[in-house]
């Protein structure tokens, strides 16, 4: 990989035109979220530009030749976390690989990270075309072809589904099956790079080698990553939920000034929780789940995904990054290894608390509902979380 100056930590995002920048992003077709929610729309476009953005951002820092005492002294950190014991972390409060709401913003890279959190702030800010979003994991200088068009083809698949539900013509039970068709469609189109429909095993992103690696080497930007997932996750709920039950229509604007608040300063500090545990549909989108469970495991396994993917490319000094990107893409496709059944899926994303995830899409909690570690919760979403009907 070419080094490069701090000033083209986002060479692809930044040098974008003043054109593009200004351009009206897609055209709002009748009953898509284009037209339903352009706010929203417009923000998802810039959230995929900016996570392209901030993948290639980790990977020049990990390549810039003045980073290399850091480089070294963070490849020990997250070795040392990989290599500790459950009751090493609880003993001192992960919670079995949780890090605490009050985890210290300064990571190894200093102002590196800062100027990179910066950056993709303000592409979060800025418009984009559709073009821009749908072309960004491609373009991104970090991610091989497989990656990249996993990605891509998974966030193909969320902005079909979100335009499903932003039309609010057909009834609940004609979105129902037109979702049904989306992910025969998925899955059908291009089966090579269709994230799986059953529930992957949590550990291809809890505890594989690298894992770690972004929220302990890039802790302003992990916390970018996951409030955008949280973001995605929430708003869908909103809508899902506002036509649901008429109570919480309009429910929208408050998921995005959430968000905001979230995002905070562009060097990323805020006073509002960020999700410090990856957020998950049963969590932070349980009207989702219980409407459209499948859909529901694509979309958790596609973030589950991004997670690795972040850590792969956030762990220093790696010589075979792109065949391990490869490798975990591949791992989310297949339908046949290291998957989970339905409860375990569930367990797993609700053990780490939705307050830690982000709190919820609508409702209010100001403090983690959580008063025992990851391993200590086996038992207790299995009474509070059945099966959807």
């Amino acid at each position: 990989m070419k080094n490069k100056t701090l000033s083209n930590l986002l060479p692809k995002a930044l040098g974008l035109t003043l054109g593009a920048a200004l351009s009206m992003g897609a055209v709002a077709q009748s009953g898509s979220l284009e037209a339903s929610y352009p706010d929203l729309a417009k923000l998802f476009r810039a959230q995929d530009v900016a996570q392209a953005a901030i993948y290639d951002a980790m990977a020049n820092i990990n390549a810039d030749a003045s980073t290399m005492s850091a480089r070294m002294d963070a490849k020990m950190e997250i070795d040392m976390l990989n290599g500790m014991s459950m009751s090493d972390h609880m003993a001192m409060g992960h919670g079995g690989m949780e890090m605490p709401m009050d985890m210290s913003m300064n990571g190894p890279y200093g102002e590196l990270e800062v100027q990179a959190r910066v950056a993709a702030a303000n592409l979060l800010r800025r418009e984009h075309s559709a073009e821009d979003a749908e072309s960004a994991f491609e373009n991104a200088e970090s991610l091989p072809t497989h990656a990249w068009r996993v990605l891509s083809w998974g966030r193909q698949f969320e902005r079909d589904l979100f335009d499903i539900y932003a039309n609010r013509g057909p009834s609940m039970a004609q979105k129902r099956e037109q979702v049904t068709a989306l992910i025969e469609r998925y899955q059908s189109e291009d089966a090579r790079h269709a994230i799986s429909l059953v529930p992957k095993n949590a550990d291809l992103y809890l505890n594989h080698d690298h894992a770690n690696s972004t929220k302990t080497a890039f802790p302003r930007l992990s916390g970018l990553l996951w409030t955008n997932q949280w973001l995605q996750l929430a708003s869908l709920e909103a809508i899902v939920l506002g036509q649901l039950d008429s109570q919480f229509a309009g429910s929208v604007p408050t998921t995005l000034e959430r968000f905001w608040n979230k995002v905070g300063s562009d060097a990323g500090m805020t006073m509002y929780p960020v999700p410090v545990e990856l957020p998950s549909v049963p969590a932070i989108a349980p009207s989702v789940y219980s409407e459209i469970p499948e859909a529901a495991v694509i979309i958790d396994n596609l973030h589950m995904l991004e997670a690795a993917m972040a850590d792969i490319i956030a762990y220093p000094n790696l010589d075979n990054r792109d065949e391990l990107l490869e490798a975990v893409a591949s791992e989310f496709t297949s339908s046949s290894n290291n998957v989970s059944d339905e409860m375990n899926y569930l367990l797993s994303a609700l053990r780490g608390g939705i307050f830690n995830q982000g709190g919820p899409a609508i409702g209010e909690l100001s403090g983690s509902e959580r008063n025992r570690s990851r391993s200590a919760m086996n038992m207790v979403h299995t009474m509070i979380m059945s099966s959807p009907q």
